[in-house]
């Protein structure tokens, strides 16, 4: 049977996590803790709170990725200026430096994946993903609705 888009999708997934984890393998980071990271380096300081939206978690798990990211030295907390009840989560000065790494080996490494593409096809295959990304996206949030719905 003929490989579909979605195996090759599936296996580009697999492949990417097999990659992470043997960046992260003898550190203190895990897929999750990275993200946290990820979303301070783009988006700043950040709320708990804001966090707990971003990644659509409770504010439970987000507090225990963040009480981790604290203790590896990644992460700094300190009170909202403006609302005594929230924290804000910073960036420590070696986190950002190891963010800022990780956002220029995405940047070769995104060079490097699409060498494998003739010049002619790339932008192309680039469009194509972002439209199935949307599409993926629309029905995963449609998936999640209908499923809120019949849970009420």
């Amino acid at each position: 049977m003929t490989p579909t888009i979605l195996d090759h999708l599936l296996l580009v997934s697999e492949l990417f996590q097999r990659d992470m984890a043997r960046a992260f393998a003898g550190t203190t980071l895990t897929a999750s803790r990275v993200r946290v990271l990820w979303l301070l380096q783009h988006r700043g300081p950040s709320t708990q709170r804001e966090l707990a939206q971003e990644l659509d978690v409770s504010a439970r798990n987000v507090s225990g990725l963040v009480d981790a990211l604290e203790a590896s030295g990644h992460v700094l907390r300190s009170p909202h200026p403006t609302d005594r009840r929230a924290t804000v989560v910073t960036l420590t000065d070696a986190a950002a430096e190891q963010m800022a790494a990780m956002q220029s080996d995405h940047a070769q490494l995104s060079v490097t994946l699409l060498d494998a593409v003739a010049p002619q096809d790339r932008e192309p295959l680039e469009r194509g993903i972002v439209a199935i990304a949307a599409r993926l996206a629309e029905l995963v949030e449609a998936a999640e609705r209908a499923g809120a719905e019949a849970a009420r």
